[in-house]
């Protein structure tokens, strides 16, 4: 059986949850694919801190270049956020003709446009389903399924964190400050909640929904008219 080789940039809270599902569902996957996925190595800048999982400490790097630099990774799995160095290892795992998989919906709504036209010139793809929507497969819905209609409107919860919040205000008439403690406790809500509550999350999913009907890779400043907040 072919053997796909990935590399894991990022081993937080959803690098984890991959890691776990490869180790869960693996001979599932591979099944299905009919090729075996094999993790090959995982990059964080904290190899120390215990996630619940055990993993060899020979899988795990400091260093991005462990991935990026092996030829015999084929996928590079994003999954640390931000814009930089996510932004730069996606671009170097381009050129070198790695497929990418990210669930970055920041950069992508930002950069978008020039990380796609990289990918189309090096024909490799970028798979961001988990972008939007996580579990739901709403992209490869409007790429596909729906290719051949015409979209007027989205309706969705866009955030998770905003409905948890607005939805306990509304039924239990609690305040937003209050509330949004009770969020940031059960973990739906970051320390910093900026990107939640002020709804700049939310317009960074509709920016890629958006880029996916129309074609157009980066939506960010049209639909904005500002560049995303750094």
């Amino acid at each position: 059986m072919k053997r796909i080789s990935i590399g894991l940039i990022g081993f937080g809270t959803i690098g984890t949850g991959v890691v776990k599902l490869l180790r869960d569902n693996g001979d599932l996957i591979s099944e299905r694919v009919g090729a075996e996925i094999y993790l090959k190595r995982i990059v964080d800048i904290d190899i120390q801190r215990s996630r619940g999982i055990t993993v060899g400490d020979a899988l795990l790097t400091t260093d991005a270049a462990d991935i990026l630099d092996d030829p015999g990774i084929d996928i590079v799995v994003e999954l640390m956020g931000g814009y930089e160095p996510a932004r730069t290892f996606i671009l170097d795992a381009v050129h070198r003709k790695k497929h990418v998989v990210t669930a970055n919906k920041a950069l992508l709504a930002t950069y978008g446009d020039e990380i796609f036209q990289n990918a189309v010139r090096q024909e490799v793809n970028i798979g961001f389903e988990a972008s939007v929507g996580g579990t739901i497969p709403v992209i490869k819905t409007i790429k596909e399924s729906l290719v051949a209609n015409r979209i007027q409107s989205i309706f969705a919860i866009m955030n998770g964190t905003s409905n948890f919040i607005l939805s306990k205000m509304t039924d239990e008439g609690k305040s937003f400050a209050v509330v949004l403690k009770e969020a940031q406790a059960l973990g739906f809500a970051e320390a910093n909640p900026v990107y939640d509550v002020e709804g700049i999350d939310a317009a960074h999913k509709l920016a890629i929904l958006l880029s996916c009907h129309t074609g157009r890779k980066s939506l960010w400043m049209t639909f904005t008219g500002r560049e995303s907040p750094r």
